[in-house]
């Protein structure tokens, strides 16, 4: 069946659960505007479960009730993965093999961003989710830059060390500042380099899709969640594997 509603006490029932903050102080009115703007979201009747004052002027709420949406799934679009997971013992046989020198990735927080959880989850030894980061491979360099890195000094160093790809996570979201550093080191990263010679461009974080890599300038995104290995395997796969774009050098070294 490809339509489907919401779960939540019984099967069918259409019953949703959302969060939202209004500039508003708590009181009996503040309560009120939650449920209009839950009934003018589809939500009827709308059921103020939680509502905490965020300081003097602002409520925080938590709403719950029934919509009468469906979803369509066979009209749901995604991005399947189009590369083979690899362990990391796999990795640094394809790297060694065909590339016969390490593989270099240098990554970092642009502009203001301090959040370096997500770049150290990828890239540091102790890595996520049960997987070694990326300093853990042995065919690869890793250059963590980490937070609040300018993005002339990020294609400088990129340039220095000959970077294969570059990784770059944004956190914050304010005013759509990821969408914004991402565009501007992307461009930077074009400006700098012929397309033949530039490195893979990788942006992560939690308020990215993988259908943004278009809008971004960037060659592949990786959203919430994502592991130190699908991140191997993905660039393996574009710089080892597919080979494009050809690396100046790298058909050279590899005899061609």
């Amino acid at each position: 069946m490809s339509i489907i509603r919401p779960y939540g006490d019984t099967t069918g029932d259409g019953m949703v659960q959302m969060s939202f903050t209004l500039p508003i102080a708590h009181d009996k009115r503040a309560e009120g505007a939650a449920v209009q703007l839950a009934n003018k979201m589809g939500m009827d009747p709308a059921l103020v479960v939680h509502a905490k004052p965020m300081g003097p002027d602002f409520t925080f709420f938590v709403v719950y009730g029934p919509v009468n949406h469906l979803v369509d799934t066979d009209k749901v679009e995604v991005i399947e993965r189009d590369y083979p997971l690899l362990s990391p013992k796999e990795v640094n046989l394809s790297v060694r093999k065909n590339l016969r020198r390490r593989l270099t990735i240098v990554g970092a927080c642009i502009g203001t961003d301090a959040h370096t959880v997500g770049i150290d989850a990828i890239m540091n030894i102790k890595g996520f989710a049960g997987e070694k980061g990326l300093e853990y491979y042995r065919e690869l360099k890793v250059v963590n830059l980490g937070a609040q890195v300018a993005v002339p000094e990020l294609v400088r160093r990129a340039k220095a060390e000959k970077a294969d790809a570059i990784l770059v996570s944004q956190v914050v979201t304010q005013r759509e500042a990821h969408v914004l550093n991402t565009k501007e080191m992307s461009a930077a990263f074009r400006e700098a380099y012929t397309e033949n010679a530039r490195p893979v461009l990788v942006a992560g974080g939690p308020r990215f899709t993988e259908q943004m890599a278009g809008e971004l300038g960037v060659d592949r995104v990786f959203g919430r969640g994502t592991t130190p290995g699908e991140v191997a395997s993905y660039l393996v796969d574009a710089l080892v594997t597919r080979r494009q774009p050809v690396r100046p050098g790298v058909l050279e070294k590899m005899g061609a």
